[in-house]
């Protein structure tokens, strides 16, 4: 027969079991959705670029930097943009950041020559700053820790999602060529652009700001989620909590966790921007390079939610995360060994795919191990914005050092050197915290 403790500890297992569901259920597929836009909005330019950039006159170089200006200006927001968030709420900011970021997306259609390409770039950099990591602090409001790296690899998926559904999807939008005197590539980035905008409006409608909002939830469940929440801020691996953005700002936690970050930015986005070009050099079609691109999008969407489960079942966050950026080293060098290729620069893809998707998870639950409140939300910011800046770095590595055509090894090289780097920054921080809290 049951003690007293053990009914109420299964009833307790009960109760979170039913509100993880509740929750996840509620928010994260319309998460998904959102990221899976916003993803194919900022990749899409890379299958625009098999005709537009012809038409508008674009070299490699050009090409490149105008891929990656994107996250200066996603950089130069970032911080307070989540910041924002954080006080006035996800329902009404993340609207914002869609339609205006739709709006910026949509606009790329009209891009006449290299400056109009920078500028209409970087507006959708600055448009869209503070989503991601807006959300990442999101689902710190509605989900405990132990929960976290699953849930934000469910959200996450929705990248390589993107790669997946919108590489034969971006393939045959191209095929619209001539349809009312726009080109293919125009109409990509209009199709591609608009749903942002009415998400945007649906946005206001569906997202719930904290729990103690939440009239989907019981009041038993909210009173629990509420309280597994408070609790996880007064004890856990480090409880000296920084509150303080300008103290996590300026902390060197976060500038690890965004340099470890960098180099999983890097290579995403080389892959997201870089593979349909790469490709085209084997003389495929862009129909046949729409649905290649889509294979490693789909190992990684495998890949990253069977690394982040477990994750979570063992707790272990940091050779999670170092791990996969090693594994995403190793595909960027069978890629740059691909001698034209399409099915090796494929298997290589597909390696640095599920290597980059991987890693990002176990990463993103470490900034709340360490800051809270407004801590938080800069520190999340600022990892984001800093980290991301690998995405000019990848893509413009890949043009600049384009040697000649479809010559993209020695780019490919520098972005894996990247991915080395990260994984080291990360057990090194690993032993550092280790150390502090005398684990060994």
């Amino acid at each position: 027969m049951r003690s007293n403790n053990e009914v109420a500890l299964l009833a307790e297992d009960r109760l979170e079991r039913q509100v993880i569901s509740r929750v996840t259920w509620r928010i994260v597929p319309f998460l998904a959705l959102l990221y899976f836009v916003a993803f194919l909005d900022r990749i899409n330019i890379g299958f625009a670029a098999l005709t537009m950039n012809k038409d508008i006159g674009l070299t490699s170089q050009t090409f490149g930097f105008g891929a990656g200006i994107f996250f200066f200006g996603y950089f130069l927001f970032e911080v307070p943009s989540t910041i924002i968030l954080h006080h006035v709420g996800a329902r009404f900011w993340i609207g914002r950041v869609l339609i205006t970021w739709g709006l910026a997306s949509a606009g790329m259609a009209f891009t006449k020559g290299a400056m109009s390409f920078y500028l209409l770039r970087f507006l959708l950099g600055l448009a869209e700053a503070g989503f991601f990591p807006g959300i990442i602090l999101y689902l710190g409001y509605w989900f405990p820790a132990r929960h976290r790296s699953g849930v934000v690899a469910l959200f996450m998926a929705a990248a390589p999602i993107a790669g997946f559904i919108g590489s034969p999807l971006s393939g045959a939008l191209m095929q619209m060529h001539g349809i009312i005197g726009l080109k293919g590539w125009q109409w990509l980035f209009l199709l591609e652009g608009l749903p942002a905008v009415l998400l945007g409006f649906v946005t206001f409608w569906i997202l719930t700001d904290r729990p103690e909002k939440a009239n989907w939830l019981t009041e038993e469940q909210s009173t629990w989620l509420i309280q597994a929440i408070e609790k996880e801020g007064a004890k856990g691996p480090d409880r000296n909590l920084v509150h303080s953005p300008w103290r996590a700002l300026g902390d060197w936690k976060v500038l690890t966790l965004a340099l470890a970050y960098f180099g999983t930015s890097a290579g995403l986005y080389t892959i997201g921007i870089w593979a349909p070009l790469i490709l085209k050099t084997s003389g495929l079609s862009i129909m046949r390079v729409g649905y290649l691109v889509a294979i490693p999008n789909l190992i990684a969407v495998i890949g990253m939610l069977l690394w982040s489960l477990n994750s979570d079942r063992t707790g272990e966050r940091y050779y999670h995360a170092a791990i996969a950026c090693l594994i995403a080293a190793m595909g960027m060098a069978i890629s740059a060994n691909a001698r034209g290729s399409a099915y090796i620069a494929i298997l290589g893809l597909s390696f640095t795919a599920f290597g980059v998707s991987a890693a990002k998870p176990p990463l993103w639950t470490l900034p709340t191990k360490f800051f809270a409140g407004d801590g938080a939300a800069a520190s999340i910011g600022l990892i984001n914005s800093l980290g991301t800046l690998g995405g000019f770095a990848g893509p413009y590595m890949i043009g600049a050092t384009e040697k000649s055509s479809g010559n993209f090894s020695q780019g490919l090289y520098l972005v894996g050197g990247s991915l080395v780097i990260s994984a080291i920054t990360v057990v090194t921080l690993r032993f550092i915290i280790a150390k502090r809290n005398g684990a060994i």
